[in-house]
């Protein structure tokens, strides 16, 4: 991988996506291409993605019973994305399942909890710990099931990469000093999620909202 920053591109225009991994190609490690993109433009869109020679990372969180996910991971396959995405609370065997059906190239990692989220809504789903102990839990149960990482915030990143030290872990939140969350809650700058312990960074509203996006995404590259 060329660098830590994978921009998410989060958008269902497909043009739009591809005018803003042109300009920002050259200062970015990876594109990652979320559930919007792929409902939009399904897997046309991604080969089209892939054109630009950056590692993809598909980011479609799959959560179904086993059977199910791994038969989607087949059918992903052939996209050859260098990330793949599953929920880690869809238990163990539907990991192990999933981790079995990618191509040996692709790393599979586990959405522990979404940093959309704080304690107050895991309570309200029924989850009794706090976010720090889920992100824990989630983390030992992809290790168990052979998965490759996780996908955590820059908060619980420096714990969960204590408890799997050769883990490979994916921090989403991520803003600029100066940038605002959005509708995220559990927020880091890029230089301390790197510090914490984060293999890559996804980054995307501060880098493809900005008036120049390729401005962004070097200003951003300039602080690690």
């Amino acid at each position: 991988m060329k660098g830590p920053i994978f921009v998410a591109l989060d958008t269902t225009d497909l043009e739009r996506a591809k005018s803003l991994a042109a300009r920002i190609r050259n200062h970015v490690g990876g594109l990652k291409l979320g559930l919007e993109f792929y409902s939009a433009n399904g897997p046309d869109g991604v080969r089209a993605m892939g054109a630009f020679d950056l590692p993809i990372f598909l980011d479609l969180k799959l959560h179904d019973i086993p059977n199910t996910v791994a038969k989607a991971v087949q059918a992903l396959s052939p996209l050859g994305p260098a990330i793949l995405t599953v929920h880690a609370a869809g238990g163990l065997a539907m990991m192990e399942d999933a981790k079995a059906a990618a191509p040996r190239g692709t790393k599979v990692v586990g959405v522990s909890v979404l940093t959309s989220l704080d304690d107050d809504d895991l309570a309200a789903t029924g989850i009794a710990s706090d976010s720090h102990g889920q992100v824990a839990r989630l983390t030992a149960l992809s290790r168990e099931a052979g998965l490759d990482g996780v996908v955590c915030s820059g908060r619980e990143v420096a714990a969960a990469k204590e408890l799997w030290p050769e883990g490979f872990f994916v921090v989403p939140g991520v803003r600029p000093a100066d940038g605002g969350a959005g509708d995220q809650k559990r927020v880091v700058t890029p230089r301390e999620a790197l510090d914490s312990g984060a293999s890559i960074l996804v980054i995307g509203r501060p880098i493809t909202q900005a008036a120049d996006p390729d401005e962004a995404a070097r200003a951003i590259e300039a602080t690690l």
